[in-house]
């Protein structure tokens, strides 16, 4: 049977068979992977105070961008990039999954803060630091606040009674900001974010968060990564210096998890769509020269098939690759600023989209 819970998140009925569940956190079971991976959670719940085993999966539409991050490799190269110039300070086998999701007891009621990717920096079973991400593409202006609560709620689980005897760990978030049409200009500081009396300023403590700006970073910086990371950090560098993308023949390591958050990121559905060819979950696809292969090769068939109906195969193949592409660049800008809620509108209205067109001066 399904069960829907209240933050949309689905269980399944799997069975006989106890499994257990702190309120520190919940670690994963198994990972269940076909075209569109989810994550699964086994716990045990009760229910009119029988106990039953369930399966509860994460919404994929919520995990697609977190899971190239989630691969160990990835995750430590991300962290030896930006923090350390390079430096393999941390090891990708030292590093032990936590779920993203902090969980705890007050006045009586479970509380819970969530956040993309999160893990445990372990040497010789010894916490080092719990490490997180938060991928954006926008600025938000509230990020020192929710940084703020995510790091807020893992040290107070770290005060929870089973906890209380254990060593104390530093909490790092990284957010990686994927925007390349614009600098993160949103408040990076507590005292930038909220608003304080003069008087009791000096009496408020002030944090910075940690943003990177993933489109901006040199080419000596981009240097410093070994991991599919690598490749996704090159596409939005080359996206923001030229307003292009080149690609290179560097082999991917987890195809299926970079198309997955290129089309997230991107909003361009066109990587995921490789993953639906008759290869199957990227078969056939080595590198982004591949990917990109494929996109053409799939264009271009549209297109002839269109023009050989109206005899018109060439002109038609141009004009719909043109009008293609200014309509993704429309609703790029749209989206850039914050006019969301308008591409329905453009999609429909072929008037109120020619409007649009002479706005943002897209010939």
């Amino acid at each position: 049977k399904n069960i829907r819970f209240k933050d949309e998140y689905t269980a399944s009925y799997i069975g006989k068979g106890v499994s257990k569940i702190d309120y520190g956190t919940v670690q994963p079971e198994k990972e269940i992977t076909n075209s569109r991976p989810i994550f699964y959670f086994e716990v045990l719940i009760k229910d009119d105070g029988k106990e039953s085993d369930m399966l509860i999966g994460i919404g994929e539409k919520d995990i697609t961008e977190k899971i190239l991050l989630s691969y160990t490799d990835v995750f430590a190269d991300v962290v030896n990039g930006l923090l350390f110039k390079g430096r393999q300070v941390l090891m990708p086998e030292e590093l032990v999954d936590q779920a993203p999701r902090a969980i705890y007891k007050a006045d009586g009621r479970t509380r819970e803060v969530e956040r993309d990717v999160a893990k445990r920096w372990m040497k010789n079973g010894i916490r080092i630091a719990c490490i997180g991400f938060e991928n954006e593409t926008n600025p938000d202006p509230d990020m020192p606040l929710r940084v703020f609560n995510y790091d807020g709620s893992e040290y107070r689980v770290q005060l929870l009674k089973e906890n209380v005897k254990n060593p104390r760990y530093p909490v790092v978030t990284l957010v990686l900001y994927f925007g390349h049409r614009k600098h993160w200009e949103a408040p990076v500081w507590l005292h930038e974010a909220v608003e304080i009396p003069e008087i009791f300023k000096p009496y408020v403590s002030d944090i910075k968060i940690n943003v990177f700006e993933i489109a901006y970073l040199t080419d000596e910086q981009l240097g410093y990564f070994h991991s599919d990371f690598r490749v996704v950090a090159d596409y939005f560098v080359q996206k923001q210096r030229n307003g292009d993308y080149i690609p290179n023949r560097n082999k991917l390591q987890h195809v299926e998890a970079v198309l997955q958050l290129l089309s997230v990121m991107t909003k361009d559905n066109r990587f995921e769509d490789v993953l639906n060819e008759p290869y199957g979950s990227g078969g056939g696809v080595n590198n982004m020269c591949d990917v990109l292969d494929r996109v053409e090769a799939r264009g271009e068939a549209r297109g002839e098939a269109r023009g050989e109906a109206r005899g018109e195969a060439r002109g038609e193949a141009r004009g719909v690759k043109k009008g293609e592409s200014r309509l993704a660049a429309l609703i790029m800008e749209l989206l850039s600023a914050g006019r969301g809620s308008e591409v329905e509108k453009a999609a429909r209205d072929e008037q109120y989209r020619a409007k649009l067109f002479k706005e943002f001066n897209i010939l």
